[in-house]
Order: structure tokens, then sequence, then C-alpha cells
């Protein structure tokens, strides 16, 4: 490296305009080597370059840097020392492309936040060139050293050219819509032009090149390759497991793989089981032939929890899907599906059978004193539930479940409602399940109960963890990068909450939303999964309740209250998900508010900011295509509407993803607890199979759950992204970097008093977790509700709360 010579060609452009050239004054120099003062960090060297500069130079306010040497670099940081404002900071942690492979130099702001209108006028062309070059032109394939930010549909899930069965349908637009991705532009596939073609592990889906996970850190199992056990880790697991795809026989089955492992099959292509055992040997640390699981949360303490009402209907509160609870606010229930292609609307619960739930209340007091609560999949499934059960090994319900809330403070299920799709026999194809008192009742309970949770399942994690995380991110980063400069006070905010979140969305494209991926092999939904996302997109989604309260208001689970903090009353008060939730979006509006007056202090400075503007329209406009039109989008006139909108930008990518991702694996590691799908229907009486199940219901339970395969398949999945990886940055961190990237002492007082304000959340949440009064989070056996909490270590540790999704 000491050879680096004249490699890298620096240009240093002062913020002062040069009278004869009209643009910023520039002196220029090559790189001279390393210096001999050694790094803080071993896998970081540091070089130098001289500049002489005019005494009227003026303060540096860019750098163009030109890389050329035959490879990329990695540019984490430029100090420039020896003017009158003391060491002036670059930090950029940017990959710096060689010219062999572009031409085009790159340009590095200093830290300095500048509104648009606030440049200095010597980088003001400077600042639109970067922008411009960032958004590319929107033709042909991304090369990987590229930064260019584009939209583009989901046509890249599916792969006819390898199987018919592997195609899928386009997903964005009139028919299906979606938020957009980042575009790749690989060319179409052979058999269908609308299709992009996919690209084959191992090699890399194209993400701008700063998006990809950094892999510098020796010897440590950093976040990068965590990632990438997306692209091998799983697919090797199924193809090394054991080949024989049976059911669990017994409950000693699922108990065994805590205690001896997953035997690996040795029959399989020994390269692969090489790369298998070197990777689990990382990941898991165990021997080369066994694939070992920890023991779930929800089982470590009891692991009988599972089978009892007040625990299946504590998961709906404090649970890894905590966000569909709804209080029922009108009785009878009423679908509002299409009467003459799903059968009649009203549902098969009837008063009688609630009111024998109620002691002594009527329907109409529990609903008047807010005791009813609902978790309601039956319009959003029932109309895939036929597609569905066609598919070999799946047979699955559209469920509608009932809670009453006690005297005691507790929550239990009163009603299951199960519905197929009507046929000419049974136009009203549902079933009603309670718990009953003898021995098959209480069997026939816990299978109702486990199809509800295998639905909570499939929605949690098409609509609620991919969709309105993940997905709905995505164009809000695209967005940010082509419209709003490094320099922008709003990109330095909401840069940390960017951090990896287009990378592992690739990676799930490639294989775990793809036709025949992950998701697809191990969640009721199979190849409709997409489907259901989109459906789910177009009947539900709305950027405005995407905001906590907003959310909480329209599931009935909150009331209007001026008398609150923010406003709201929660309707449970021992909601732990809602409560602690509701501290840790408190503070971010605060810290929001905090930044965006202090950069927005004049009038007008919102409307005037047309970086800001473009930004904003475009999330509308093509981020979000598909639902441009919808009159409940937030206007963006005021400083007030830009906290509202970034609060609930950072609130979704930080505390809402850590909410329902990081509880995957404590929650469903246990098959019983949580089947992410359903292979057999409840047996009638008059079934053949009823018999069968009266002489063995342990086995007729069993067999209607995931197979083994399946099963330790998508355990292996919920483990890795349950996991936070060493390198994980979490919203209460300051780092040094993050620091020098804002240069502005004021705004280092806002972060401070977040930072601080999250470590007193921390500590009110741990207390909350020791009240004796809160049953939902404490108790004999009951894990605490920990998902909220701002701090972790490494591992499958079930709470934290990341700067972004990275995972």
């Amino acid at each position: 490296m000491n050879g680096i010579g004249r490699g890298i060609l620096i240009q240093l452009i002062s913020q002062d305009i040069d009278p004869v050239t009209k643009s910023g004054k520039f002196a220029e120099s090559y790189v001279r080597g390393w210096l001999s003062k050694p790094s803080d960090h071993p896998h970081i060297v540091e070089y130098a370059a001289n500049f002489t500069v005019p005494h009227d130079f003026g303060r540096p306010g860019a750098i163009i840097i030109t890389n050329l040497l035959d490879k990329e670099i990695h540019l984490v940081q430029i100090v420039v020392h020896g003017f009158n404002e003391g060491p002036l900071f670059f930090s950029v942690n940017t990959w710096i492309h060689s010219q062999k492979d572009n031409p085009e130099s790159r340009i590095i702001f200093q830290n300095q936040a500048y509104l648009p209108s606030q440049t200095p006028p010597g980088i003001k062309d400077l600042r639109r060139e970067d922008l411009l070059s960032i958004r590319g032109n929107g033709k042909g394939e991304r090369k990987l050293h590229e930064r260019i930010y584009d939209y583009d549909v989901y046509n890249d899930l599916g792969n006819p050219d390898k199987s018919e069965d592997l195609a899928r349908p386009l997903v964005g637009g009139k028919e299906k819509p979606y938020p957009r991705r980042c575009r790749t532009g690989r060319g179409p596939t052979k058999k269908d032009p609308l299709a992009e073609r996919r690209i084959g592990k191992p090699h890399p889906v194209y993400v701008p090149r700063d998006e990809t996970f950094e892999e510098i850190k020796q010897n440590t199992f950093s976040a990068g390759r965590l990632k990438a056990l997306l692209h091998n880790l799983v697919p090797l697991i199924a193809a090394t497991l054991s080949s024989s795809d049976i059911p669990f026989t017994n409950f000693t089955d699922i108990d065994k793989l805590y205690k001896d492992g997953v035997v690996l099959n040795d029959d399989n292509d020994p390269q692969k089981n090489k790369f298998l055992s070197e990777t689990l040997d990382k990941v898991f640390s165990v021997s080369k032939r066994l694939l070992k699981y920890e023991i779930p949360a929800i089982i470590r303490r009891d692991r009988f929890a599972w089978l009892r009402d007040n625990e299946f209907a504590r998961q709906a509160l404090a649970g890894v899907n905590p966000v569909n609870i709804e209080l029922l606010r009108e009785f009878p229930i009423v679908s509002k599906l299409d009467p003459a292609v799903y059968g009649p609307p009203d549902s098969a619960i009837t008063r009688d059978l609630i009111e024998q739930e109620l002691n002594g209340m009527s329907v109409e007091e529990a609903i008047q004193d807010k005791r009813l609560f609902i978790l309601d999949y039956h319009d959003m499934l029932l109309p895939f539930i036929g597609k569905m059960n066609s598919l070999p090994g799946r047979k699955a319900y559209a469920s509608r479940t009932l809670f009453f809330y006690t005297s005691r403070g507790v929550l239990k299920p009163i009603v299951v409602e199960l519905s197929l799709p009507p046929t000419p026999s049974s136009p009203r194809n549902k079933r009603i399940f309670s718990h009953g008192q003898d021995a098959t009742n209480h069997w026939i309970w816990n299978l109702a109960k486990a199809h509800v949770c295998s639905n909570d399942a499939g929605v949690h994690q098409l609509v609620n963890h991919w969709l309105r995380t993940h997905a709905c991110m995505e164009p809000y980063i695209i967005a940010t990068h082509r419209h709003l400069s490094s320099m922008h006070p709003i990109y330095k905010l909401l840069h940390p909450h960017m951090r990896y979140t287009l990378e592992i969305n690739a990676l799930a494209r490639q294989s775990l939303i793809n036709g025949g991926g992950v998701i697809e092999a191990c969640f009721s939904p199979g190849r409709y999964s997409m489907e259901i996302s989109s459906a789910a997109y177009k009947s539900m989604w709305r950027f405005d309740m995407e905001a906590l309260p907003a959310d909480l208001i329209r599931r009935g689970m909150a009331v209007e209250d001026t008398s609150m903090p923010l406003g709201v009353k929660l309707v449970i008060e021992d909601y732990p998900y809602a409560a602690d939730g509701l501290l840790i979006w408190s503070a971010i509006k605060e810290y929001v508010e905090s930044y965006v007056d202090h950069y927005y202090s004049e009038p007008n400075s919102v409307t005037s900011d047309l970086e800001l503007q473009g930004w904003w329209n475009e999330i509308k406009n093509k981020g979000h295509v598909d639902k441009k039109n919808e009159p409940w989008w937030p206007k963006l006139v005021t400083k007030e509407d830009l906290s509202g909108i970034l609060t609930t930008m950072i609130w979704t990518a930080s505390a809402q993803h850590a909410a329902i991702n990081f509880g995957q694996y404590p929650f469903g590691g246990y098959v019983p607890n949580r089947p992410t799908l359903m292979r057999k229907l409840i047996p009638h009486e008059d079934d053949p199979s009823y018999e069968n199940f009266i002489l063995h219901p342990e086995y007729t339970f069993l067999a209607s759950l995931p197979t083994q395969l399946q099963a330790t398949k998508v355990m292996a999945v919920q483990d890795t992204l349950s996991t936070h990886s060493a390198d994980e940055e979490y919203m209460y961190q300051l780092h040094e970097i993050q620091q020098f990237s804002v240069n502005d002492h004021e705004v280092l007082k806002i972060l401070k008093r977040f930072s601080a304000k999250l470590k007193e959340i921390e500590h009110t949440i741990n207390q909350r977790n020791k009240d004796i009064r809160l049953k939902n989070r404490s108790g004999a056996g009951v894990p605490p509700y920990e998902l909220l909490l701002p701090t972790s270590g490494p591992g499958v540790t079930c709470r934290g709360i990341p700067n972004s999704i990275s995972i």
C-alpha cells in the first residue's frame, strides 16, 4: 500500500467563489503515502497529502477525490489541518470507485449541515452535481461499484426460466399495488418479458455500493457475515437436514431439538457439508454434524405456558405480533367481503356464545365498557384460503378470535371462528370453537388456537414485519439519497436509520420472499404469500396510521385524551407493546422536534426547501406511487408536519421493527406455540380421521403442525433474524462518527438528551417488568416484556432497539 504514491488525486474546494472561474477556489495534491503514526484501529490505514493554498482561499467546503488505482478504496474520514478554524472533518465512510470503472470523481462534503438556501456559493453547484450523479438515468443493468438509487417493481421474485412452478406475478402496479424497491436493471427472463432474471448465488444482488454490509473487522462475526447467512445457510440447511420430511410424533421429538440437536445428513454434497459445518461452527457453536437450538424464551421458564389460554391471549398484547388486536366496537360482526362470492357476511359468533363467558354481562355492556377484543383475519385471508388449501400439505382457515378482558386484568379467549370458502353444499362454511371441560374439547380447542396462531404468524411475517417495516422503508431510503444532499440536516438525521436496510431487503428477495424461498416453504400462504402482502397494502396501509398513537386509536386500543402526555390513553393499561412503545415514541418525537426546530427556525423555511419538497413528493409519487392519490398523505408545509413525518419514519425503522422482529425465535422457536403453517383441518365427528384423533390426540395435533424439516428450517431463519450482530448500532449510542458528522454543538446536546431519555425509559421498563400488578409482563413463568428495551448485547436477546432495519 505504501506504493500508492500518486494513485489518489485530491482537490480541496473552497466555500468561496473564484472571481475568475465563477466556481469554488481549489487546490489539488496527490496522496503521498501512509503516516508514521499508527492508527487506533488495525484495519484502518492513514495516508497524508500536502496542500499549498493562498491566504484568501477561505474555508474548505468540499473535497473531490479521483481514484486512479485499479481497485476501489474504502474511505472512512478526511481531516484537514492548517486552517484557523481548527481541524475540519469530512466523515464519509464510503467506497470510492476506481477510475477504470467510472471516470467521474467523487465529491465529499465537509460535516457542516446546510439547508439548500444556506449552501456556501463555492460548493452550491457541487451539491446539485452530486445529487444528479446518484439518481442515474433509469437505463441499463447496475454495476456493483455504482451508487445509483432508483425505483422498480417487485418483478424479480419468480424464476420462470428454471421452472414454470417458480413463475410469480409482478407485485407493484394497479392490479397488485406495492411499495417500490431499489432498481437493479437486470434483463428479462426468457419466458416472461415482464420478469427480471434471477441472479444465482453466490453472486450478490445489486445495491448501491455504500449500502452493502461492512466486513472489514477481522476475527469477529460481523454484521456482514451474519447477513450473508441468508445467501448460503438457509438453503444449505434445507439440503443437508434429514431428507425424510416427517411430522413430529411426540413432544419429546421437539424437546430433542434443544437437547441433542438435529443430525445432518452425511450423504449430501461433501463440499456443501464442509461449508455448512464451518459456518455452523461459527454461528451456532456446535459440532460439525449437529444443529442445536437454544431453548426459546417462551418455554424456558414454563414449558407448558403455551398450552394455557391466558398465555395465548397474553401474546396478542406482549408477543412478537402485538399489532393486530382490536377493540370490538360493533356487534354482530359483519364481513366486508362480497357476499355473492364469499357467502353470508354475518359471523357465526352469536350473542349466546359470547354471553356465556361474560360473567352476567350483556354483549352491549361489554362493548360499552371496552371489555371485548378481536383478532380478525377473516377478510384478509378468506379470499386466498381456497388457493392455499390446494397446495400440497397446507390446510388453513380464515380466523376470528374473540377475547374478554376480565375483572382480574387479564385477557382470555372466549371463542374462535374458523371459516372456509363457501361451497354449494355449505354456503356458510364456518365452525365455532370454545374451550370445553372434557378431554376431546380440550384437544379440539388447542387445534383451533393453533390455526389462529398460524394465521397470526403469516400476517405477522408478510404484513407487519416485511411490508410495514422492510418494504415501506425502502422508498424512504431511496428518495433520501436521490433528493437530500449529504449536507442536508434531514439527511444527517435519517442516515443512522437507513443502515443496511437495502442490502437486507435484497437478500430477502433472493432467499426469503422469492418463489420457492423460505417464506413460501414454511408459511401457510405458500406461493400466494406476496399476493397477500400486496392485498394488505392495498386495503389497510396508510402512512398517517403508521404513527403509533394513530395506529392504537385506529384499532380502538387507545382513546384520545388531552390530559395524557401524547394525547392518548390506553384502553388496556397493561398492554406492554403499547405502553413501552409510547415512551419510545415520545422520546423520538421530542428529539425530532428539537432537531427540526434548530434548522427550520425561519418562516416558510420548510416550503422553500426545494430538496425537502422534492424528497416528500417523490416518496408519494414514485416510492408509493400506487397510493399517490390517497387523501391521507400528510402535507409538508410546516415544521410540525415535517417532525410528524420524520418521527413516523424513525419509529418504523427502529422501535417498530425491533418490537416485531427480535422476538421471532423466542416466541416462534417452539413450534407448537406458533406454528407457521398447518397441514390438516380440524376433524369433524363424521370424518374417517376422527376415530384416530380420539385414540391419538397428541399425534393428530403434532401431525397438523409443520413437518420436522419445515420446522427446523424456519427455526434456523428465525434464530438468524432474531440475532443482534456484534457491531449493531443502537438508538441510545452516540458513536464518534455520528458526533463528527453533525459538527454542531447544539445538535450534539439534542442527541445527548435523547440518549439520556432512552436510558431513563430503560429503567422505567425494567421497573414495569417487576410490577406484580402487570400480569402481562410479570408473574410465575411469564417472560418479561423486553423487546423495547433500548440496549442489548449480541445474540438472541429478545431486547434492544437498533437504529435501523439491519436484519
